[in-house]
């Protein structure tokens, strides 16, 4: 690709090559190409008769979900949040000893 180096117009770069100048601001009607456009999507044929699955217009109804237990969710939630405190603890507390010990390390 190169840059117009001529003085000419800056959107004469980018025209096309056949293209005449415009000379009174309308541009001719496209002619259509040989051999026709586009003539449209092919012919179908319609489909059988009785090619739907069948509708069931009334659904079953909505089975009833079992009863929750508030109270063992609320216990087994904080059980669970006391496990993951105390290994974020120990995690912790493993991670300020080595700490500790690689900067005794340095120093000494």
């Amino acid at each position: 690709m190169t840059t117009p180096t001529s003085g000419s117009a800056p959107d004469e770069y980018w025209r096309r090559p056949d293209a005449a100048p415009e000379q009174s601001g309308t541009r001719a009607a496209p002619t259509p190409a040989p051999g026709g456009g586009y003539a449209g999507p092919p012919a179908t044929t319609p489909p059988p008769a009785g090619w739907r699955p069948p509708v069931h217009l009334r659904p079953p109804p909505p089975r009833r979900l079992p009863p929750q237990d508030m109270a063992g969710l609320d216990t087994a939630e904080q059980r669970a949040q006391r496990l993951t405190y105390g290994v974020g603890a120990l995690a912790g507390a493993v991670l300020v000893i080595l700490v500790c010990l690689l900067c005794s390390r340095l120093i000494f």
